[in-house]
């Protein structure tokens, strides 16, 4: 059969307004969009445009936004940047256990420098309590940094509550919307959070540019230094083409974000049903309330089937045995490890995670390929 793509979690395919959007701005606004010409003037509009459809999708003013290479940078920007900026106030840092590297690593590397952290575990459903972070917070705390939805298990973490409490306390508040924005709506009022950050192919826009939402008041300084691109806080000439490839993809998803819900959750239950009619034991790593996961996300073990084994037997579909980034490690998941999942089970889950572009009949034919294939590999 032809391939079945169900990896959107890694990278969502371009679809053609923003293959479009991106083609338009190599060929005619080349120019760099800090020129004062008119070529540079046209390559700013570009720029600003996106800016716009960006801030519409997240419900930010523009002028919040500031992009940048992508999601790791765009985390490390509000890790760094605002820590140093606040390090007289404090140097404790709160985050869960299961965050993205570009957050846990960013904060190992503080702690390096004197800060203090504290990683407050999940339950096992992969969601941390609310209370339980927020008792963690300390009069020195400055920094809370909580991911919106987990990228292996699609866990939703109760941001809004935590942001509420942290920065009522003047506490600034981060949180990774990298996997969320463009599969479930997203607003960074409702949110409460100060710091929000995007990637553009985990939404349908081209890799190698993203974007942090940074709330007007906000201390942080840049991360990088340079020129004064980006209201001095991420300098570098601005990548025109792939922030108009973003700004398509944003456009693109608030047309669509309704049905993108609806649809990707039709998807994922058709193939947990399927899959569970043929092998009623397979395991869901995460919450089991559809509710509390991102609609397009499952993570699944096949009790006693390696997921390396499984990748490279079943044939047909793309999926994922954990995170994209280090999915090669053969090392058991640590944010399933985190969960309490024992390291057996850990290394059999595979991600599945679907998009705007799979059908009901795909998600049939992905439960057959799957189930076939960890029988035949049990039954070797």
């Amino acid at each position: 059969m032809s391939l079945i793509y169900l990896d959107h979690n890694s990278t969502a395919p371009a679809p053609p307004e923003v293959v479009e959007a991106v083609r338009r701005a190599l060929a005619e606004t080349w120019a760099n969009p800090v020129s004062s010409h008119g070529a540079g003037r046209a390559a700013r509009a570009v720029v600003e445009d996106a800016r716009t459809q960006l801030g519409a999708l997240l419900g930010a003013p523009a002028d919040t936004l500031l992009f940048t290479s992508g999601g790791t940078e765009a985390d490390n920007l509000a890790v760094f940047g605002a820590t140093r900026a606040r390090a007289a106030d404090g140097r404790h840092i709160v985050i869960s256990n299961v965050e993205h590297p570009a957050v846990d690593e960013a904060v190992r590397g503080l702690e390096g420098m004197g800060f203090r952290a504290t990683r407050v575990p999940v339950g096992p459903d992969g969601r941390v309590e609310a209370e339980r972070l927020i008792a963690a917070l300390a009069p020195d705390t400055i920094l809370v940094s909580l991911m919106l939805a987990q990228n292996e298990t699609g866990a939703l973490q109760p941001v809004r509550e935590v942001a509420r409490a942290a920065r009522a306390l003047g506490i600034t508040v981060h949180t990774d919307a990298a996997q969320a924005v463009g599969k479930i709506p997203v607003d960074v009022e409702d949110l409460c959070v100060d710091l929000l950050t995007v990637a553009g192919h985990k939404m349908y826009g081209p890799k190698g540019v993203g974007a942090l939402y940074v709330r007007p008041g906000t201390k942080l300084q840049p991360y990088l230094v340079g020129a004064s691109h980006e209201r001095g806080l991420r300098p570098g000439t601005e990548n025109t083409p792939g922030i108009a490839g973003l700004g398509a993809a944003a456009a693109l998803a608030r047309r669509e974000i309704g049905e993108r819900v609806r649809h990707a959750r039709t998807l994922t239950t058709r193939l947990l049903e399927a899959t569970r009619a043929t092998w009623p034991d397979v395991r869901l790593q995460g919450p089991a309330d559809p509710g509390q996961r991102l609609p397009n996300t499952v993570n699944i073990a096949f009790p006693g089937v390696r997921s390396d084994h499984l990748m490279a037997e079943v044939e047909g579909l793309a999926i994922s045995g954990g995170a994209a980034c280090h999915s090669g490690s053969p090392e058991p998941s640590r944010v399933l490890l985190a969960m309490g999942v024992d390291a057996e089970t850990a290394r059999c889950a595979v991600r599945i995670s679907v998009g705007r572009g799979n059908s009901e009949a795909e998600m049939q034919l992905a439960a057959t390929a799957l189930t076939s294939a960890a029988g035949r590999l049990l039954n070797r």
